[in-house]
């Protein structure tokens, strides 16, 4: 009779579990189609993948062509075809730039492997590509020696500007110190009115080509540069900008405009206008800049991208000029820190004469170029270089309104203006977890909850060492859990979403600072230490899987019993300690060497989640995901994938003669053992490495399967080591028999029963520790009886 109820209520027990799996398993499958359908059925966009051709990508409404192509579909040619000059060859050259020889210097000369000479493919401001002489380099010289030279005044100064031009044609081999000598150079060649009209011409290639190099190098030269290199090299070029005679030189990062008023053109005012246009590259050319005069406002449109309007009552003002820098290299400063890779262009104008006793007012506008579905403008404020401090300044400069997305500034005199804008990062935060993993965190809670108390609840009645592993090992995936149930997302989502469309209007009228960066977080130093947490415990999970599967390896296939001496003590400082140890070196690994950016904790962490931080691109060997984390888990998931085969085959599959069940119960019992040990192992992790196939519909469903599996794995863990027990049936069983005998007397005699079937229920949690049936791991109703008979019987006893 006892035993029929034992078989109903494990029969019940069946059917609800089965029953929450199909309910769990339908979810998951109805979540990955309706995402593969989003995938594919995603309404095209308007812009056609190949409507910009020849490697040109399309970018805030227009196609960004390589340097070779230009146009709206860049398809126009931009280029020089391959030629050889005397007995030198080179390759294809960009409009507009110098290209190298092939040939370069011989080993053993100050310039080994630099090209031996450049060429020209010159680009006229009519438009036509043309390609000009070669200019031959001295395989002797370098910058150094050509600073040494510019000082005598008898050397002439176009052949030294032309080496200076091959010897920087590489920005990318320039060092700090290549960076200063360069700038020197050019300065000197600038600052000397003897020197030709060439010579000065070359100069600009050389300093474009500077600004080509990394903003490390340019940082670490203005940090070691004693004689103010680059604030001559800023107002020589100014002063350039007034003696070109109402002509421009443009090169790809630099372009020059001079423009010479009479009293005809300003009627008694000097107002010129000077704009630099979008083109379909993020190259300056004579095409993208544009003066007007005569104008009194200023007037921007959608191929905009700054404009300067210079206004002055002064009527003997007989030239003006401007200057356009591709990126702020040359401005290194003190109080603002670029961080991301925008292009900060910096317009400069200048007058002839004195701005003492003189009206004269700027306007401008900037229409900023960012990845708008990456990043949003926080802030901006409209500053000038100050030459005797070396930094940013807001003296004398106003905000006007933002509108259109255009930022407008107003200063009240001339010099090297610029727009500092601070943007924060358009973070894509996941949703809250969908129903699958609330669910299945849920029940793993609470199966994990469950699984603790009934193993320290009976610790007495099995006294097996096991107890110890799956207690160490379903705290430490029960804390896991809760963390990551309510825990893991950010709560910079919140502020996030308040904050969202309230940005521009605010900060138009916000006060003109310069801001610190350009790009802010909000630190969440919560989130850092919910992720450090995460990785510990999910760390503490992976080990405490491993040391089950080599406990288990000692016990049924060493058959070593007893187990060494502080074999428990011994674990314990493996499981609960390693992970500590990793956590704590990649913690104050990355803190001692990004301590000084504020931002150093998103090298640690995610921003979306409170997570490890993964970093794309050709710095994901950096990823602290992936060597605090996976490089470690492989090898466990690897070991335990070893050893759950070799049991299985040897031990849970190994066929026993003695065995006296039927076939049929024997294989069920087979597998019941075999998924109960999988679980414990975590074999399905494995399924991790599946979701990182290129095919995003099968990683979809490798998702959804893992997230079913390891979502679950605490109630799976319940299922197998606790409901499946003897002990358990057993009392619930007589719980169950109390509740149906209760109920049926709960009508009549409702006050005694309650108090009965509280003393029963007393009487039952006092009685846990002192039942007498055995705990079986593998099998717990009949697995260690059949295995008794076998080699290994006085190990799996055990268990």
């Amino acid at each position: 009779m006892v035993s029929c109820r034992v078989r109903n209520l494990r029969a019940l027990i069946i059917i609800v579990c089965g029953l929450l799996f199909m309910i769990i398993t339908g979810l998951v499958i109805w979540r990955a189609v309706i995402r593969i359908q989003r995938g594919t059925f995603t309404p095209p966009s308007t812009i056609p993948i190949e409507f910009c051709r020849h490697g040109g990508t399309w970018d805030n409404g227009r196609c960004i062509c390589t340097e070779e192509w230009k146009g709206l579909r860049c398809t126009i040619v931009n280029f020089c075809e391959e030629s050889n000059y005397d007995n030198l060859s080179f390759r294809k050259i960009p409009a507009g730039k110098y290209g190298p020889s092939t040939q370069t210097c011989e080993v053993g000369t100050p310039n080994a492997g630099s090209p031996k000479a450049t060429r020209l493919c010159n680009l006229t401001k009519d438009g036509e590509i043309k390609l000009e002489n070669a200019t031959i380099g001295n395989c002797n010289e370098n910058l150094e020696t050509l600073e040494n030279q510019i000082r005598n005044t008898s050397w002439p100064a176009q052949k030294i500007s032309a080496e200076a031009q091959i010897l920087t044609f590489n920005a990318s081999k320039l060092t700090a110190d290549n960076i200063t000598s360069a700038a020197n150079v050019v300065g000197n060649i600038f600052n000397n009115p003897a020197n030709e009209t060439e010579a000065k011409r070359i100069a600009v290639t050389t300093v474009s080509q500077l600004l080509d190099a990394s903003e490390d190098d340019f940082q670490r030269a203005a940090d070691s540069d004693k004689n103010n290199t680059f604030k001559t090299l800023i107002e020589q070029m100014e002063i350039y900008s007034l003696s070109l005679n109402n002509t421009s030189v443009v090169e790809p990062n630099i372009a020059i405009q001079s423009v010479n008023l009479s009293s005809e053109d300003t009627g008694g005012s000097a107002d010129v206008r000077f704009t630099v246009l979008r083109g379909s590259s993020n190259s300056l050319t004579y095409s993208s800049i544009q003066v007007d005069k005569q104008v009194s406002n200023l007037q921007p449109d959608a191929q905009t991208e700054l404009q300067i309007l210079l206004k002055t009552k002064q009527e003997n003002i007989k030239t003006c000029g401007f200057v356009v820098y591709q990126n702020s290299k040359f401005f290194q400063s003190k109080t603002f820190t670029a961080k991301s890779n925008f292009s900060q262009k910096i317009i400069s104008s200048k007058i002839n004469g004195t701005e003492k006793d003189q009206s004269i007012s700027v306007e401008m506008v900037f229409n900023p170029q960012f990845n708008q579905t990456e990043f949003k403008l926080n802030s901006y404020a409209c500053v000038f270089w100050n030459l005797s401090r070396n930094d940013w300044d807001t003296r004398g400069c106003l905000k006007n309104q933002s509108l259109d997305g255009f930022l407008y500034c107003r200063c009240n005199h001339t010099t090297n203006f610029a727009v500092l804008m601070s943007f924060k990062k358009n973070y894509n935060y996941p949703k809250s977890l969908d129903i699958v993993s609330n669910i299945g965190c849920a029940l793993s809670i609470i199966g994990l909850a469950l699984t603790i108390i009934f193993q320290v609840a009976t610790r007495k009645v099995r006294k097996t060492s096991v107890t110890w592993v799956l207690v160490s090992l379903c705290t430490s995936m029960l804390i896991f859990n809760l963390l990551f149930l309510f825990g893991i997302e950010n709560s910079n989502k919140n502020l996030n979403t308040n904050d969202e469309g309230s940005e521009n209007n605010a900060n138009a009228n916000a006060n003109n600072e310069v801001p610190a960066a350009d790009t802010i977080h909000i630190p969440n130093p919560t989130c850092t230490a919910i992720a450090a947490l995460l990785h510990y415990f999910l760390l503490a999970t992976f080990t405490w899987n491993v040391l089950s599967a080599a406990q288990l390896y000692f016990l049924l296939i060493w058959t070593m019993k007893p187990l060494p001496r502080h074999f428990i003590v011994f674990i314990s400082l493996i499981g609960w300690g390693f992970p500590a140890i990793v956590v704590g070196m990649t913690v104050g690994i990355i803190y001692s060497v990004n301590g000084d950016d504020s931002q150093w904790e998103l090298i640690y962490r995610q921003e979306e989640i409170c997570w490890l931080a993964f970093q794309n691109g050709n710095n994901y060997i950096q990823s602290p995901l992936l060597w605090s984390f996976f490089l470690l888990v492989t090898p466990i998931l690897i070991s335990n994938v070893v050893i759950f085969i070799v049991i299985t085959v040897k031990v849970l599959w190994k066929n026993n003669q003695n065995l006296t069940s039927t076939k049929k119960v024997s294989c069920i019992k087979k597998i019941l053992s075999t998924l109960s040990i999988a679980v414990v192992f975590g074999i399905t992790w494995v399924l991790a490495y599946f979701m990182l196939i290129d095919n995003e519909n099968v990683s979809i469903i490798f998702s959804y399967i893992f997230c079913l599996f390891n979502a679950t794995q605490g109630f799976q863990i319940f299922v197998f080591y606790t409901v499946r027990t003897k002990i358990f049936l057993s009392k619930a069983s007589t719980v169950w028999k109390s509740l149906s005998s209760s109920a049926g007397r709960v009508k009549s005699v409702p006050s005694a029963s309650r108090l009965k079937l509280r003393l029963r229920m007393y009487t039952l949690v006092k009685s846990f520790p002192t039942l007498k049936e055995r705990f079986r791991l593998l099998d717990p109703s009949e697995f260690t009886e059949e295995m008794s008979v076998s080699e290994s019987g006085e190990a799996n006893s055990s268990i």
